[in-house]
């Protein structure tokens, strides 16, 4: 199995000799090559979807790995036990999502060391939440796969200040190490925003103006941040 620039780029978060539960892993395909690659000592692969799960169990037993990947039907962290794992992976759903299951087992969640985290949607509002819940964002990634762009998030626990809320929403790491695909990440985003106010500028109420000045505030504060790019 040849995978793909996402979870390769997850996986590479993961220390070795680790114990990982990989929450949500729909096909498990992270966990097993956690384990023919001699990364980590054992895995658990959990997914609430019972289709999905059924998928990890016949890829698991197709490996031949039953002794060192266990399966598990179930919700979020419900599915494992307080310092069972010392690192959970949560990829591919949204971040509200991981959110919730962080906060609905959080004594659970303070047993565990590292946290790989990979939002589909609401980056800002994973980045938000660590941070005012005494995480602290170790390293970030950002892929971009098939024209769409996706941030990887690893985190531990340990108290961090962040100066500006704009980097909620755009990684700090990422910025002061001028990653390349991050400049092009923030550009597509001040398009974006000149395509929406395009389409606003149709209207003509106060309610559309006012969006239109908070879009016109959010594209100023990305144009700060690639000036600040460009002088790392």
């Amino acid at each position: 199995m040849n995978l793909s620039e996402r979870l390769l780029a997850i996986i590479s978060f993961v220390k070795e000799k680790s114990i990982v539960a990989d929450i949500g892993t729909d096909h498990g395909y992270i966990p097993v090559y956690l384990l023919e690659n001699n990364i980590s000592k054992k895995a658990i692969a959990s997914d609430i979807s019972s289709s999905s799960l059924k998928k990890a169990e016949d890829y698991v037993g197709l490996k031949g790995l039953k002794n060192d990947v266990e399966t598990r039907s179930g919700n979020g962290l419900d599915v494992i036990r307080p310092y069972e794992v010392d690192t959970v992976i949560i990829a591919g759903m949204g971040g509200h999502l991981i959110i919730d299951i962080l906060e609905n087992n959080f004594k659970k969640a303070e047993t565990i060391n590292n946290f790989i985290l990979q939002p589909m949607v609401a980056s800002k509002e994973l980045r938000k939440y660590l941070y005012e819940h005494n995480f602290t964002i170790v390293d970030e990634k950002i892929i971009l796969e098939e024209d769409k762009y996706y941030e990887i998030i690893y985190a531990k626990w340990g108290k961090e200040f962040i100066e500006d809320e704009i980097y909620y929403e755009i990684s700090k790491i990422l910025l002061e190490r001028r990653d390349l695909l991050l400049k092009d990440f923030i550009e597509n985003k001040v398009l974006q925003i000149d395509e929406i106010i395009n389409t606003i500028n149709l209207e003509t109420s106060e309610k559309a103006q006012m969006r239109i000045d908070e879009l016109l505030a959010k594209k100023t504060k990305y144009k700060e941040v690639l000036s600040l790019y460009e002088s790392y």
